[in-house]
């Protein structure tokens, strides 16, 4: 008899456990083809972008519908690259105008590594005082910083290029360089998570030996934040590439001029009544690939040090 009743509910878990299975399967599957679909309009402006790259001129023009390369060339990535003379370009489809890639990708690294080792550096000795040194008003000033980040960075455009008008600055690295060379509330703010949770026993074993707060900072705070430190440098160098509005109004000169005003310059230029746009993509691809590079190999660790910072 015991076994008639246990029978009938042995059955129905069973049902119920494949009914559960089926069900969290077509839950999975319905979530991979969510992030499949998510990730191809991700990825489609890139491969528009790269398709049009491929493509020459006047095949485009024909046929701008087309999903795959119009006429397909490597020339346009030849002349970003100034590999092809002028006159083989203008064959090829191309404007034939010149851009010299290497020029302005030496002018783009040189400016966004010198704000990102200055800005990391004199940010983490801010972030350090604000986090260990006891001094009057520096929660205020801890506070002034944060209110700083809800300051549109539009605002502070016209005293700046005063200021680097007034200096003689302008088309130099140093105008380009300097309203963020020195520190942002961003890096004060990230630095200054992270340093709050370093174990304070290290800091006070060293002022027993005698080394002063500089010393400590140089020797022990530095060395253990390489993390931390590298995570805001990439950050910061990221953001200082893509810049666009503040290199185009001080550094349009051939001598400094950086990748996003080129990019710019280049594609106003329209000697065939048209934007070279494969050109124009060409180059764009080219200067896109220290970032992914980048993001390749340290994006991990920059979603780490994000995570472990409190930073969402």
């Amino acid at each position: 008899m015991a076994n008639q009743v246990l029978e009938p509910s042995a059955a129905r878990s069973s049902r119920d456990a494949r009914a559960a299975g089926t069900s969290i399967q077509l839950d999975r599957v319905i979530a991979w083809i969510v992030v499949a679909l998510l990730t191809i309009l991700t990825l489609f402006p890139f491969y528009w972008a790269l398709r049009t790259a491929l493509s020459t001129q006047r095949d485009l023009l024909a046929d701008p519908a087309s999903l795959l390369p119009v006429g397909f060339t490597l020339d346009n990535f030849k002349a970003a690259l100034g590999m092809i003379s002028t006159s083989d370009a203008v064959a090829s489809g191309g404007s034939g105008r010149t851009f010299d890639f290497w020029n302005y990708l030496m002018n783009t690294f040189i400016v966004a590594t010198i704000v990102a080792v200055c800005q990391v550096l004199f940010s983490a000795m801010a972030a350090y005082a604000l986090a260990r040194l006891r001094f009057p008003l520096r929660n205020a000033v801890f506070l002034m910083f944060i209110g700083a980040l809800m300051v549109p960075g539009i605002v502070l455009l016209i005293p700046n290029f005063v200021l680097i008008y007034d200096l003689g600055w302008i088309n130099t690295y140093q105008g380009i360089v300097a309203p963020t060379v020195m520190m942002s509330p961003f890096a004060i703010f990230f630095l200054r998570q992270f340093f709050l949770g370093i174990n304070r026993d290290l800091e006070e074993a060293a002022w027993l030996d005698g080394a002063g707060y500089f010393e400590v900072f140089w020797r022990i705070i530095l060395p253990i934040s390489n993390g931390p430190m590298l995570t805001l440098g990439i950050i910061v160098f990221i953001t200082q590439w893509n810049d666009y509005l503040w290199p185009f109004l001080v550094g349009r000169d051939e001598d400094v001029r950086v990748l996003t005003v080129a990019l710019s310059v280049f594609r106003s230029q329209t000697p065939q009544g048209s934007p070279d746009w494969p050109g124009l993509m060409a180059g764009t691809l080219l200067a896109a690939v220290p970032i992914v590079v980048i993001f390749l190999f340290l994006g991990r660790r920059l979603a780490t040090s994000l995570q472990f910072t409190g930073v969402k």
